[in-house]
């Protein structure tokens, strides 16, 4: 199966925060920053995109939109690779280790 390759980038978490909930719901960043239990700061890093989801904040969002803890993972997991791919030749240079199966 060939597989696509992706002319945009994936959207940060932060962006489908805003989108999906902040913007309609006209919550504010500060608002959700008391809902999660974290600093105003924390909450407007992530939302404009200037730091990523991890796991606690992961599972804070989650109890807070009714979503899975997977959701955030993995838009955050999809926008990473997405980037690095792109934005680092580094990764190209490694050579595939050749395993042996002993039995």
């Amino acid at each position: 199966m060939e597989t696509r390759e992706r002319k945009r980038p994936p959207s940060h978490p932060g962006k489908v925060i805003r989108g999906l909930y902040l913007e309609p719901s006209s919550i504010s960043i500060s608002t959700l920053s008391k809902v999660l239990g974290v600093s105003r700061k924390t909450v407007s890093r992530v939302v404009n995109e200037k730091s990523p989801v991890k796991a606690d904040m992961a599972l804070r969002l989650s109890r807070a939109f009714d979503t899975s803890p997977q959701v955030w993972l993995n838009l955050q997991k999809n926008y990473d690779l997405w980037h690095a791919e792109r934005h680092s030749e580094d990764w190209q240079n490694v050579q595939s280790i050749e395993m042996r199966v002993s039995m």
